[in-house]
Parts: structure tokens; C-alpha cells; sequence
């Protein structure tokens, strides 16, 4: 694969919550891509960033079951069953807000990659792609993700 772009934010260190208090920007590599790839996005709210952790410490991936940020408070699980970052591909994939487009840049609310992760897609957030029928997930996620953002 090769990156299509940057990640440009006010965020250089890897830490786990308090994601929506950076600013951030993709900038598009535009030896590859003219700023005109991003046109039309601002049709959109939202937009699904996929990114590859490169800051990842390889000797640090998971490959079994561990209690999520190593919490023994909450079960042991698969890396599947979390979206922690040492995963085996180190892919990461968030739906922020778009906030503008400008030469080349996207703006976006709510990406949680630090500076100068390289960016593999974007893609516009479309509704019918989303979950269909209730959706359900164990309380210790929710103890988890509270901090990770703004709310």
C-alpha cells in the first residue's frame, strides 16, 4: 500500500483519551493526488479515515487475549474483540467530522492518529453502510471509551 497522505495534528505522542481537545488535518501527498480527490467531500459529515500505526512498537503486538489497557477489572479478550493499537496489521480506522477542504488539506474533528501517521483512505460516511438492526457491545467498552472524547 502506499500512503495517500499525512496526518497532521497537535497531538506527537501516543496516549489514550481526551482525542477531540487536537486539531488535525489530513494533507494529501499531492505528488500523487491533485487536491481535487477531496471534492465533493464537504457533501458529507462525516468521513472514515483508515491509517496504518507506524509508531506501533512491533515487539509490543498482540497476538492472543489480554484485559483491554491491561485493566484486570475488565475481562481478558481477543485483539479482535478490542481496537487497541497492537494489532497485527496496525490498521487503524475512525468516523470523524469533517470540518473544511482547503488546498489539498482536510480538516476533520475526531481522528485519533498522532502527527505524521500516514493515511491509507478516506472515505465519505454514508448512512446505508452503517450498522442495520440494534446494535450491542459489553459495559466494559463503554467504562473504557469514557475520556476517550469530548463526552
Amino acid at each position: 500500500m502506499v500512503p495517500l497522505g499525512t496526518i497532521r495534528s497537535t497531538r506527537t505522542e501516543v496516549e489514550d483519551d481526551n482525542w477531540d481537545f487536537e486539531e488535525m488535518r489530513i494533507e494529501l501527498d499531492l505528488s500523487q493526488l491533485s487536491p481535487e480527490a477531496l471534492n465533493g467531500l464537504c457533501d458529507f459529515s462525516h468521513a472514515e479515515i483508515v491509517f496504518y500505526m507506524d509508531k506501533v512498537d512491533p515487539a509490543k503486538l498482540e497476538r492472543t487475549a489480554r484485559h483491554p489497557r491491561n485493566n484486570p477489572d475488565w475481562p481478558k479478550v481477543g485483539i479482535f474483540a478490542q481496537r487497541g493499537k497492537n494489532r497485527l496489521n496496525q490498521i487503524g480506522t475512525t468516523i470523524c467530522r469533517i470540518l473544511k477542504v482547503e488546498n489539498g488539506s482536510l480538516y476533520l474533528e475526531g481522528l485519533d492518529a498522532v502527527d505524521g501517521t500516514p493515511v491509507l483512505d478516506i472515505k465519505p460516511w454514508v448512512e446505508e453502510f452503517g450498522p442495520r438492526g440494534s446494535v450491542f457491545q459489553p459495559k466494559w467498552i463503554s467504562e473504557l471509551m469514557k475520556g476517550y472524547w469530548r463526552t
